[in-house]
């Protein structure tokens, strides 16, 4: 679509798993054309993860849509040539391969950008390719470890991990930025440049407020389940019908607030003990069976509804079947339909919207689909492409 922002930019990705495949299908939406690099046969290895959606991977539906997908073996020399040629007619190069692997194949951003000056080279790993960590493997489950946020997740007795991709989903987000401001700067300089991500340095980002506050401050942050580690009362209560609510007191106008009309006790506003956030959280246990006691005597329904009188943000604790049918998701038509080799399914618009233009919902590729119309494209001919196929190129 012409009128997408992104519309008339190329982009060549080495990708597979998630954050890559990620950061290039927001690029897809935004109009540019991605070219998906794939094993021959098998394709990226997210298309193994699962069968959820009607066979396929639910990674994998989620992650490729309006990509072309072109299989290669990128260690075969005709392969190079071919990457090679892509690349020369390319805005964007993204990988996240195994450390070092780019380097090896004559992919370096160095090499690179040596030969195509307005090129954008993005580059996804999981510590970099300095410091002591280079050449250490990272899966999204190990960063979340060494970047500390299992210290801080799951509760007192035992950590947990984020029950999501956040790692890569954030290195994801960080790359679609980082690539978003280079072509910004080169639409000014007309000088391409290399951007690295690491998921590692993406996640103690993330981390800064635990680190300085367990740096800085005298007390650690402990894990708290699924209420905040430092700001009382925020997480969940159950309420009288045995339905859990959750809540957040952002501050001492809204902690007076909930203690007038949601526990009909105003004098625990001014009460010495509660009187402010640090104070509650050092009398945690005192507060929860205190909040919890008065809930106890109303339904889920009776304490959401007290919660809105009050002005204090609530939630349901949903399950994945009760966010796809979400009332705001559908108030908001936030559902569209796309293709997939099995046929079309729901997909929600990803979480921006534009006053001028809807983004991209392309199809999900099979495996190899468009290797025949991406080769034509570089001035291969039918024979040579036969050629390639029967020599497992392709």
């Amino acid at each position: 679509m012409s009128n997408l922002p992104l519309s008339g930019l190329t982009v060549v990705s080495l990708e597979q798993a998630v954050a890559a495949p990620l950061c290039a299908r927001q690029l897809a939406e935004q109009g540019a054309r991605v070219i998906k690099i794939e094993r021959p046969g098998a394709g990226d290895f997210a298309r193994g993860y699962d069968q959820a959606v009607h066979g396929q991977s639910a990674y994998f539906v989620w992650l490729n849509r309006g990509k072309e997908s072109l299989t290669l073996d990128v260690k075969k020399p005709e392969a190079k040539q071919i990457l090679a040629m892509l690349i020369a007619g390319a805005d964007v190069f993204l990988q996240n391969l195994a450390p070092g692997a780019a380097k090896r194949l004559g992919l370096g951003a160095e090499e690179l950008l040596a030969k195509h000056s307005r090129l954008i080279v993005c580059d996804i790993s999981g510590y970099g390719d300095s410091g002591p960590y280079a050449k250490k493997k990272a899966y999204d489950l190990l960063i979340q470890s060494e970047a500390g946020i299992l210290s801080v997740t799951g509760t007192e007795e035992s950590p947990g991990k984020v029950g999501v991709s956040m790692t890569d989903i954030g290195t994801g987000m960080y790359a679609y930025s980082a690539i978003m401001g280079a072509l910004y700067q080169r639409e000014r300089t007309g000088k391409g440049q290399r951007v690295e991500v690491t998921m590692f340095e993406a996640m103690v980002e993330w981390m800064n407020h635990p680190i300085m506050y367990n740096h800085f401050g005298s007390i650690p942050i402990r894990r708290s389940g699924t209420d905040h580690a430092t700001v009382v009362p925020y997480g969940r209560f159950m309420a009288g019908d045995g339905k859990d609510v959750m809540l957040g007191i952002q501050n001492e106008r809204e902690w007076a607030n909930f203690c007038k009309t949601v526990l009909g006790q105003p004098e625990l506003a001014t009460d010495s003990r509660y009187d402010n956030n640090t104070k509650r959280n050092a009398a945690r246990k005192e507060v929860v069976a205190l909040i919890t006691g008065i809930f106890a005597k109303m339904t889920a329904e009776q304490v959401v509804a007290k919660l809105d009188e009050a002005g204090i943000a609530n939630a349901r604790m949903n399950t994945p079947d009760e966010v796809w049918d979400h009332a705001q998701l559908k108030a908001r038509n936030r559902w569209r339909e796309v293709d997939t080799p099995k046929g079309r399914i729901p997909a929600l618009l990803p979480p921006m919207t534009s006053s001028e233009y809807e983004v991209s919902m392309g199809k999900v590729p099979e495996v190899g689909e468009h290797t025949d119309q991406v080769l034509r494209g570089i001035r291969y001919s039918d024979a040579e492409i036969a050629a390639l196929r029967a020599s497992g190129v392709v």
